[in-house]
């Protein structure tokens, strides 16, 4: 009885949590919606209109490119450099922070993350008079908040019990079929699905690596075969890159990747796996995988589904429109509302053996209102230094692989894509705005060394995502969840030096050689 009424209270204690955060993402739409409304242009023809995550690649246009408005001074006007070291700062402190401070730190960090944005914010606003970049900023984190709140919450309610022994063998198997998994849910999908079970079947043995590994071969890399993969693959398809362009051209660097990963993973596992024995928790009575709350496969399904419900693939769908982007909302309110009805309507076993809390998520979602608040400047700034002179001079598909691959690890690799995209589009006298542009782009017959120079794009946004916490999604939810389950994760530095640069860089550095050197 006693164990009852502790578990309704901890249910009822989730559900306000959820309905809180619910709740903060509807305030921030309709602040983010009554600007863009009253802003309204009548919609664009489909060959003109940009999807709704592209902030900057109208900027590297050339002017001698026909069919666009004139820009703004909101348009051109960039910041000035020291805005973004309100960036660099919050950077620092979700390195150091937990490390150094971490009482102040995990006390603190909603107000520093929400004060650092609303600085920045209101910069824009207040100094430059510019209202579009920052709705633009609100569009994209709900758009983003959204769909990570609908996966957490549905995968939260699907229990994956393995009644297997931990061995290097079984897995290697897990984390292949987690990166195969990913290009079919999504890197999101397969991590937030994967990331319990997995800890559970090394739970007697759990390692930092075991996760780091999750989150370079799951969370990251996997993802780089379609579109629904990963974030800048799937703007890219919203852009005109066909659908099964990227399975082409990047299969074979990724059966590279992940092949070596999983190798290196299992040196590492195999000198661990005799540190404990995991035959204890081995019931042989019972089949090797048990599913429970596979309802909320049907949830799942929806949130795959839903991800296409999207202005800029299908006409009909309403949306928003400001200046050259149509943003959804539409979709948006359905992942809110499957994120509350799939808990709500939750399997109460998977919830519990699952130690399913909305911790994790409360973290990156105010986390990333700093993140998406902050990182404006800076993107801004790169955008324009690729739409120079100087740096179309510089484009090559060397310099697109590394460029976009570092700034993929330090920014959201989403819109680091778009940018170096819309810069080497732009440098032939193409505009990623542009669906033919960007289907003969990918095509490769008009433009020279385009197909070498998206596949570098494409290959090193995905890759080097897993750099650090902050270049994919699902890193830093992967991290939230297994410090939840008791797992002590290195720092944001201890995370790069111990393993992202020893380790994946030397193999980012192979791709490299191998497929874009010797071009």
């Amino acid at each position: 009885m006693k164990d009852q009424q502790m578990m309704y209270i901890k249910k009822r204690a989730t559900h306000r949590r959820l309905w809180a955060i619910l709740l903060v993402l509807g305030m921030i739409s309709v602040l983010g919606a009554v600007p863009a409304l009253a802003q309204e242009e009548p919609p664009l023809s489909p060959t003109t209109a940009t999807h709704a995550l592209l902030p900057d690649a109208s900027q590297a246009a050339p002017d001698s490119l026909e069919a666009t408005d004139a820009p703004t001074h909101a348009d051109t006007q960039l910041p000035p450099g020291w805005l973004a070291l309100p960036f660099a700062l919050l950077l620092l402190m979700i390195a150091t922070g937990p490390l150094l401070y971490e009482h102040f730190w995990h006390r603190h960090y909603p107000t520093i993350a929400v004060l650092l944005a609303a600085g920045v914010v209101a910069y824009y606003i207040g100094a430059m008079h510019n209202y579009d970049k920052p709705i633009e900023a609100v569009m994209e984190y709900i758009q983003f908040i959204a769909l990570i709140a609908a996966l957490y919450m549905a995968s939260g309610g699907i229990l994956i019990a393995i009644n297997r022994v931990s061995t290097p063998a079984t897995n290697v198997v897990l984390l292949l079929i987690g990166a195969t998994l990913a290009n079919l849910i999504g890197t999101t999908g397969a991590s937030m699905l994967l990331i319990r079970p997995y800890i559970r079947l090394n739970r007697t043995r759990i390692q930092v690596y075991h996760v780091v590994f999750f989150i370079f071969m799951v969370s990251n890399v996997g993802g780089a075969l379609t579109p629904i993969g990963d974030p800048p693959l799937f703007l890219g398809f919203l852009s005109g890159v066909p659908f099964f362009w990227t399975l082409q051209h990047n299969f074979v660097p990724w059966l590279l990747a992940i092949s070596l990963l999983g190798a290196v993973f299992y040196l590492f596992d195999t000198h661990n796996a005799g540190t404990a024995d995991d035959s204890t928790g081995v019931d042989q009575d019972k089949p090797a995988i048990q599913i429970v709350g596979q309802r909320n496969f049907l949830w799942l399904a929806l949130i795959i589904g839903a991800v296409f419900i999207d202005p800029n693939i299908f006409d009909w769908v309403p949306a928003l429109h400001l200046g050259h982007h149509k943003f959804s909302f539409v979709r948006e309110l359905l992942l809110l509302g499957i994120a509350w009805a799939s808990y709500h309507y939750a399997d109460a076993e998977a919830l519990e053996k699952n130690a399913f809390n909305t911790e994790p998520l409360r973290e990156v979602v105010l986390l990333f209102i700093g993140i998406f608040g902050t990182m404006l400047p800076a993107l801004e700034l790169i955008s324009a230094f690729a739409g120079s002179e100087t740096g179309q001079a510089l484009i090559t598909h060397h310099t697109l692989y590394w460029g976009a691959g570092i700034f993929s690890s330090i920014l959201d690799n989403a819109p680091t894509y778009l940018n170096f995209a819309a810069a080497s589009m732009a440098a032939q006298g193409a505009h990623i705005a542009h669906v033919a542009d960007v289907q003969a782009f990918a095509a490769g017959t008009i433009y020279p060394h385009s197909v070498i120079q998206l596949k570098a794009i494409s290959v090193a946004s995905v890759f080097f995502g897993a750099m650090t916490y902050i270049g994919n999604g699902p890193n830093f939810m992967v991290k939230a969840i297994a410090e939840d389950l008791g797992v002590q994760m290195p720092s944001f530095f201890g995370y790069m030096v111990r393993f992202s640069i020893p380790v994946l860089l030397p193999i980012l550095a192979l791709v490299w050689l191998l497929f874009f050197a010797t071009v």
